[in-house]
């Protein structure tokens, strides 16, 4: 009979050799990422949240043109900024927002992509002063990997607020903020959109488990190990290819590249 660490053991060797890389540019992952978000629900009351990733030379960041919603982005609607958030085209508008996503990446040399959105359960969540719980197989990727900002600092758009958001972030990649959202920071961008996916999900189940009765947290090792385990490069992958999957079957030339989404 094979016990867990065995099994643990095998399942990572087949993972490594028999699963291949995904070859698409860190452009079109975004547009997958930010389509799948948006199909989960992510976007729900508009323009409010962001996505961003490091770009190819030191100091530069793949984010959507402000005023386009996740659901509707192509390649052509994704712009370069550098580390003041100034448009390398010299003319493009990006989300003043996505300031405070600049502050982590200078702190964060692992962190390679950052999604920041208010989707409903985890916007319920934050407005009770409540910390995530685990309380789930499915919520253990943020055992001891979600931190919490019990004070909303306002409108991120400031450097103030981007050092008050990157120091509760710390070492985590994944945060709650009070009165606000979530934000995942992933040293991939499949691993940044995977998580903030979970982190929804585990936000409603937390809801609505707490309309029932009181929430019992698992025990505190078996998270961590079970938290470990799924946030693996080649699980969080994987599922990031099952949504990917999900949005090319509806929207199939969304990789397309061509003239940018109009904002009139």
């Amino acid at each position: 009979m094979e016990d867990k660490s065995s099994t643990r053991d095998r399942v990572d060797r087949e993972l490594a050799e028999k699963l291949a890389p995904d070859r698409r540019s860190a452009k079109q992952k975004l547009v997958l990422a930010c389509r799948m978000l948006g199909a989960q629900g992510h976007w729900h009351g508009g323009l409010a949240g962001q996505i961003t990733a490091r770009g190819e030379q030191p100091g530069t960041y793949w984010t959507l043109r402000f005023g386009i919603g996740a659901d509707e982005a192509t390649p052509a609607d994704l712009i370069l900024v550098d580390d003041d958030l100034r448009p390398l085209d010299g003319h493009s508008l990006p989300n003043p927002a996505v300031r405070f996503h600049l502050w982590v990446y200078r702190v964060r040399p692992d962190v390679q992509s950052i999604v920041h959105t208010h989707p409903p359960a985890t916007t319920a969540l934050s407005m009770t002063g409540q910390r995530l719980a685990i309380a789930h197989m499915d919520s253990t990727p943020f055992a001891d990997n979600c931190g919490y900002l019990d004070d909303w600092p306002g409108l991120p758009i400031g450097d103030n607020e981007g050092e008050i958001i990157a120091g509760a972030l710390g070492r985590k990649t994944a945060l709650l903020l009070a009165h606000h959202g979530l934000l995942t920071a992933g040293t991939t961008i499949e691993e940044a959109a995977v998580l903030a996916v979970w982190l929804e999900q585990a936000a409603e189940a937390q809801v609505r488990a707490a309309a029932v009765g009181p929430i019992r947290e698992v025990r505190p090792e078996l998270a961590r190990e079970a938290g470990g385990f799924l946030r693996k490069p080649q699980i969080t992958g994987l599922t990031f290819q099952y949504f990917a999957r999900q949005v090319l079957r509806n929207a199939p030339h969304c990789l397309d590249e061509g003239a940018p989404t109009p904002l009139a």
